[in-house]
C-alpha cells in the first residue's frame, strides 16, 4: 500500500546552480504489513463486526504469549485500558495515585476521572523512567497505586518498585504503552505489575490506527474486567454459554473495540519478528550514526541499561538546552524533516496545577521536556531517508 510522500520544499543554496529540493520525512507513518487486508476481508465475510469474534480472540493469544500474562482484553484505547484498572481496583475520591509527571495525559487522566488526586514523582535522568528513589516520600495513606510507564520500552527499576509497593500493600500498575516485547531482567514488560496496558496507535510498533489492551496479571481482575468491558454487563458469561440472559451487574463502559480492528491488528502482531528486525535496524543505524555527533556537542542519547531489552519503539536526542532543542528542530524542519517534542510535564499543565503541581517541582522531567527531541523513526523508514536525517542532524553545530 503505497503512502504520498508529501510536499517538496526547495532550498535555495548560495552555493549551487540550482535549488536543492527535499521530500518530506515525517515523523511517523503506518506501517503495513500487507496480510491486514486479508483478515480485514475475512471479518467483514465472517459478518461478526463487532467485538470479542475469531480475531479478538487471536489477538489476546498472541498478546498473552508475549507479555507471558495469564489474560488479556482488548480495548478501544490505551486510554480506555488505564480507565478499567481505576475501575477495577474501585478508586474513589480523595484516593491517591503516583504516577511519573513526565507521561501522556492518560496516566492521570483515567485515575482523575475516578475522583482521585495524581501525586507527581519526578523521573530518573538517565532512562526518564519514574526515579524509585522517591517514591517512599510520596507515600501517604492514602496512596491506592503506584503507576509506572516504561519510557521509551525501556524497563522502570521493577525489583525496587515492587519491594517498596508490597511493602506497603500498594497495588503496581503499568502503563506499558510504550513497551510491548521489552523485558527487564529477562521479564516481559507488562507482566510486572497486577495490571498493564497496552496501546495499538499508529504510532506504535505495532498498530490497528486506535487501539488497546488491558493485560491482566492477578487472576482476581479476569471476571470483573469482562463485565466492566461490556458495559457494566455479564454479557461475555451469556455467550459462553454460561448463563441463560445477560444483564447489568456492575458499572463499566464499552470498552470493546471492533473485529475490524482485530483483524488488523493481528496481521501486526503476527509479523512481530518481522517489524522488530527493521525497527532494531533503524534504532542501531540512528546510534551508530550519532554516538560522536552528541559527544561532540554535549546531546545525550537514549539509555538503555544492561539488565532492560528495549523494544526499539522511538529513537531521541537530548540537547544540552531549550535553545539548542529549538535550533536543531529549525534547521531539521529547515530541510523537511519533521522531529516532534515529546510531554510537557503534567505537574506543569493548567490540570496539574489544580492538584497541587507546581514549576520546579520535577526539574528533571522539566529539563527532559525541554531538551528531547524525537527523530523520524517508522518500521517503514528507508536507509536513504534516514541517512538523510542522520547528516542533517550531523550538519547541525
Amino acid at each position: 500500500m503505497g503512502t504520498p510522500e508529501g510536499p517538496t520544499l526547495i532550498i535555495p543554496d548560495a552555493k549551487a546552480s540550482a535549488p536543492e529540493v527535499y521530500t518530506k520525512i515525517p515523523f511517523n507513518r503506518p506501517y503495513v504489513t500487507g496480510a491486514e487486508f486479508a483478515y480485514v476481508q475475512r471479518a467483514i465475510e465472517a459478518m461478526h463486526l463487532s467485538g470479542d469474534g475469531a480475531f479478538t480472540k487471536r489477538a489476546h493469544q498472541l498478546l498473552q504469549t508475549m507479555t507471558q500474562s495469564p489474560a488479556s482484553l482488548l480495548t478501544t484505547s490505551c486510554t480506555h485500558a488505564l480507565e478499567m484498572m481505576a475501575l477495577l481496583l474501585d478508586l474513589e475520591p480523595g484516593d491517591e495515585v503516583i504516577v511519573p509527571s513526565f507521561t501522556f495525559v492518560s496516566t492521570a487522566n483515567a485515575f482523575v476521572l475516578r475522583g482521585c488526586r495524581p501525586v507527581f514523582s519526578d523521573i530518573r535522568a538517565d532512562t526518564l523512567n519514574l526515579d524509585e528513589s522517591r517514591l517512599t516520600s510520596l507515600i501517604t495513606p492514602r496512596t491506592r497505586a503506584i503507576v509506572v510507564v516504561h519510557y521509551a520500552g525501556v524497563g522502570c527499576e521493577m525489583d525496587s518498585i515492587l519491594s517498596l509497593a508490597a511493602a506497603h500493600g500498594i497495588p503496581v500498575l503499568e502503563d506499558n504503552a510504550h513497551g510491548l516485547l521489552g523485558r527487564y531482567r529477562g521479564k516481559a514488560l507488562g507482566s510486572f505489575g497486577a495490571m498493564a496496558s497496552q496501546s495499538f496507535h499508529e504510532t506504535k510498533n505495532f498498530s490497528c490506527g486506535e487501539g488497546g489492551a488491558l493485560i491482566i496479571n492477578d487472576e482476581q481482575y479476569v471476571p470483573r474486567a469482562e463485565i466492566v468491558r461490556e458495559k457494566g454487563t455479564n454479557r461475555s458469561q451469556f455467550f459462553r454459554g454460561e448463563i441463560d440472559k445477560y444483564t447489568w451487574v456492575d458499572v463499566g463502559s464499552s470498552y470493546l473495540p471492533s473485529e475490524v480492528l482485530a483483524a488488523f491488528l493481528v496481521a501486526q502482531l503476527e509479523a512481530a519478528e518481522q517489524i522488530q528486525s527493521k525497527r532494531r535496524h533503524l534504532w542501531e543505524r540512528y546510534a551508530a550514526g550519532l554516538t560522536d555527533w552528541c559527544r561532540s556537542v554535549g546531546a545525550m542519547m537514549p539509555c538503555v541499561p544492561t539488565h532492560c531489552e528495549q523494544p526499539f519503539h522511538m529513537f531521541f536526542v537530548r540537547m544540552p538546552s531549550l535553545e539548542a532543542r529549538t535550533a536543531l528542530t529549525a534547521a531539521l524542519r529547515t530541510k523537511n524533516i519533521q522531529p516532534a517534542f515529546h510531554y510537557v510535564p503534567l505537574h506543569t499543565s493548567e490540570m496539574g496545577g489544580r492538584f497541587g503541581g507546581t514549576a520546579g517541582q520535577c526539574p528533571v522531567a522539566e529539563h527532559a521536556a525541554d531538551c528531547l527531541l524525537r527523530l523520524p523513526f517508522y518500521t517503514a523508514m528507508t536507509s536513504l531517508d534516514q541517512e538523510r536525517v542522520i547528516e542533517a542532524v550531523r550538519d547541525f553545530r
